[in-house]
């Protein structure tokens, strides 16, 4: 228990680890308080049994029991919302401290974990850690601390009777041990029901177009609703696992007091004990017993702050990609790579591949789907490491620049467009959230999307839904460049920026690109020939290695995958209905 415990606390701030500390402290102050209680009480019998009942002994009682009160009541209240701060502070902060991790783990980590895992642990995991964690630790240290002050208060009254609490502690403590590792052997599974839920559940949302269309509703349903069943079974069965060694406690705790109890009555009966010491513990009997079932109840629940606490740090145990380059702006926007390896999961995507990207010039890269493309792109502006070989930007390896001073240099305009729940405006400025609305009109109009914009409810002030799914393609599409106007970067990225704009949108589409990639370093990955055929060099990647490289006048001349390519795509257009 004590283990978990110190855990949780080193998983917290130092600012929230004081916080709980002094709570705990605290916890020991309002434990001395309800104490009072007793002597409260014991002036009042002491008075009653001696016949002398005057307004003194009675205030007196009245003034020590309003003293326990009101002093419990106010400490238990600032302990309470001292931990309860602590609770929520933390998470609030751990969710931050893994969004700020994940900006530098390589991009293979989010391809080999799915996105439920990770909504997982940053919603679920996390909101049962800031309510079930200080819940717990309030109720475990407040019991016993409780069970601590009446078992002090007991010996000084009687070491026999002392000493049968303190054996019935530890009694209690072997079964509560017991309920340990019943609880160590189901919350795995509980844990791991609660991310499958939410998995399923984003899962179901984000393919209920696939699902319609295919007439699968029923049996993906089936899977959702198998997951939360199971979520529901693993629930039951925890429960049931603890209820036993529940139960076991609860009894103990009980016996304890009935120990008490027996004893002071037989000492007292003996003459070895005066009515008022017994009927004294009589009244520790019970306050015994309600601080084991508090702490030992709630202990249980620890074993969930344990797993939370272990897949929290799982992900912030991850290696981040070497980020500790310098802030430098580079000489120049010329991109090499010489001699680069990259494997996945085994499998090598990229082998031995060299180029050079001059400054303002347009690299088309083309190629059989899977050839390794995208992850190329991805290896110069450091999406992921290399395995071998180096990248350099403006001749210097790109391992020797910060992440951000890095990333000021590329933007990036993919297929699948990604815009958040918010304004366009506030889509439009991203990458820049202070800049005036004169510079994101400005963008807009270069983008090619100011018009449509003034069409919306709200014009720029429209908040459009999650990935923008109100909005056209070719709209979703000018918004993520006319963000990419705002970055202004000197280079550019096009991951198959136009492959799936419909004929409508095409046009202002190219001419938003057009205004996008004046005056830059252009890297594009297409499919469409209009788009390739007047770079300055066309690549061709296949099976992870370079196959041909030149200009498309050239690439015309001989034979292979891109004189197939074209030569397939002429023949595509030519088909008329």
């Amino acid at each position: 228990m004590l283990k978990i415990l110190k855990k949780f606390f080193d998983f917290c701030s130092e600012k929230n680890r004081k916080k709980f500390y002094e709570s705990i402290v605290l916890g020991v102050i309002s434990a001395i308080f309800s104490a009072l209680k007793i002597p409260a009480i014991g002036v009042l019998l002491m008075a009653i049994l001696n016949g002398e009942i005057t307004n003194t002994s009675i205030f007196a009682s009245f003034g020590i029991m309003l003293l326990s009160i009101i002093g419990t009541s106010l400490i238990k209240s600032k302990s309470n919302m001292l931990q309860t701060e602590a609770g929520y502070e933390t998470c609030a902060d751990k969710r931050m401290e893994i969004a700020e991790h994940m900006r530098y783990l390589p991009m293979g980590y989010f391809n080999a974990n799915s996105l439920g895992y990770i909504t997982s642990v940053t919603t679920n995991t996390m909101e049962s850690l800031s309510d079930v964690a200080t819940r717990v630790v309030m109720m475990v240290t407040e019991g016993a601390f409780t069970t601590l002050v009446i078992t002090v208060m007991i010996f000084s009254f009687d070491v026999k009777i002392g000493l049968l609490v303190v054996l019935g502690i530890a009694v209690y403590l072997l079964a509560n041990t017991l309920l340990q590792g019943a609880s160590r052997k189901k919350a795995p599974e509980k844990i791991r029901s609660d991310g499958a839920v939410v998995e399923k559940v984003l899962e179901y949302i984000k393919g209920i177009s696939e699902v319609k269309s295919y007439g699968l509703t029923g049996r993906y349903n089936q899977r959702l609703n198998q997951a939360i069943e199971d979520n529901v079974k693993a629930n039951i069965d925890m429960e049931l696992a603890l209820v036993p060694y529940m139960t076991l406690q609860n009894f103990i705790s009980k016996l304890i007091g009935v120990g008490i109890s027996v004893l002071s009555i037989y000492l007292y009966t003996t003459g070895a004990m005066e009515l008022l010491y017994c009927i004294m513990m009589l009244i520790c009997s019970f306050m015994v017993t309600e601080g084991l079932e508090k702490a030992g109840t709630n202990s249980a629940l620890l074993r969930i702050v344990d797993l939370s606490v272990d897949k929290a740090n799982a992900i912030l145990d991850l290696k981040p990609m070497d980020i500790s380059g310098k802030d430098v702006k580079p000489s120049s926007y010329e991109i090499k790579a010489d001699n680069i390896d990259f494997s996945y999961d085994k499998k090598k995507i990229i082998d031995n591949i060299s180029l050079t990207i001059p400054e303002k010039t347009t690299t088309a890269i083309v190629g059989p789907s899977g050839g390794g493309k995208t992850t190329l792109c991805h290896l110069l502006s450091r999406f992921w490491d290399v395995d071998s070989g180096t990248v350099t930007l403006g001749g210097m390896n790109i391992k020797d620049y910060s992440m951000d001073s890095l990333m000021k240099n590329f933007s990036f305009v993919f297929q699948n467009v990604y815009l958040f729940k918010d304004t366009i405006a506030n889509n439009i400025r991203f990458g820049q959230p202070d800049a005036p609305m004169e510079a994101v009109i400005e963008a807009a109009k270069k983008a090619k999307c100011h018009d449509f914009i003034m069409n919306l409810p709200d014009g720029y002030d429209t908040v459009i839904g999650e990935s923008g799914g109100s909005l056209s393609g070719g709209e979703r599409q000018r918004l993520s460049i006319a963000r990419a106007i705002m970055k202004d970067s000197p280079i550019i990225i096009l991951d198959e920026a136009t492959a799936n704009v419909d004929p409508e949108n095409e046009k202002d589409l190219m001419e938003a690109i057009d205004e996008l990639t004046k005056e830059k370093t252009i890297i594009m990955i297409a499919h469409r020939l209009k788009t390739v055929q007047n770079a300055d060099q066309i690549l061709v990647v296949d099976d992870g290695k370079i196959v041909q490289r030149g200009k498309h006048e050239q690439l015309m001349k001989e034979e292979g995958i891109y004189r197939r390519f074209v030569c397939q795509r002429e023949q595509a257009v030519s088909w008329k209905l």
